[in-house]
C-alpha cells in the first residue's frame, strides 16, 4: 500500500477522522516473539514454552507479548502517513493502549491508522495524536487499538488561519 502523503499540518488536521490503511500483513512467528523475549527480558512461558502453553494455555499455544504488538506499529508508521512540510517530529508517548485479543504464535497482523486530532501548542509546536488498529487475520477483535501522541515542529500553511 502507498502511504498517504501529508503536506504540512493543514493536510493533517483535513485526515481527522478518516481510515488510512491497512498495511501489509506482518508475519509474527515464534522465532520473532523468542528474539522478542530476548530484547524484552520477558521470558514468561505463555511466550516462549511452545510444550506448556499449548498444555496449560486457554489460547491452546503461544502468544505475541503485547509490547511486541505495540512495536510493530513503529515499523509501519512511515508507511501509512508519509509526513512532510515539517521541521522534526518527536515521540511524546502513548495516551491509550489496548490489547483486545491475543496474537497467536504464527498469526498475521495488519495495521491501519486514523489521526484524531491535530492541536497547535504554540510557537510552532503541534500535538497530534493518531489511533493505530492492529487486527490479526481471521480474527474477530482487533489485537491492540493504541493512541499515540507525537509533537510536531511545523508551521500552519500562509494564509490557512490555522494557530
Amino acid at each position: 500500500m502507498a502511504p498517504v502523503t501529508v503536506n504540512g499540518i493543514d493536510d493533517l488536521r483535513g485526515l481527522i477522522g478518516q481510515a488510512i490503511g491497512p498495511g501489509d500483513w506482518i508475519d509474527v512467528p515464534q522465532e520473532r516473539i523468542d528474539s522478542f523475549a530476548e530484547i524484552s527480558g520477558d521470558h514468561q512461558w505463555i511466550h516462549v514454552d511452545a510444550a506448556r502453553a499449548a498444555e496449560e494455555s486457554p489460547f491452546g499455544g503461544t502468544i505475541a507479548h503485547g509490547d511486541l504488538t505495540l512495536a510493530l506499529i513503529n515499523g509501519v508508521r512511515a508507511e501509512l502517513i508519509d509526513q512532510r512540510g515539517v521541521t522534526m517530529a518527536i515521540n511524546y508517548g502513548w495516551e491509550k493502549i489496548r490489547y483486545p485479543a491475543p496474537v497467536p504464535a504464527g498469526s498475521r497482523v495488519r495495521i491501519g491508522a486514523e489521526v484524531v486530532s491535530v492541536d497547535d501548542r504554540g510557537d510552532g509546536w503541534w500535538h497530534v495524536v493518531t489511533r493505530f488498529t492492529v487486527e490479526r487475520e481471521g480474527g474477530e477483535k482487533p489485537v491492540c487499538v493504541a493512541d499515540s501522541a507525537v509533537r510536531l515542529l511545523a508551521s500552519p500553511e500562509p494564509g490557512s488561519g490555522a494557530g
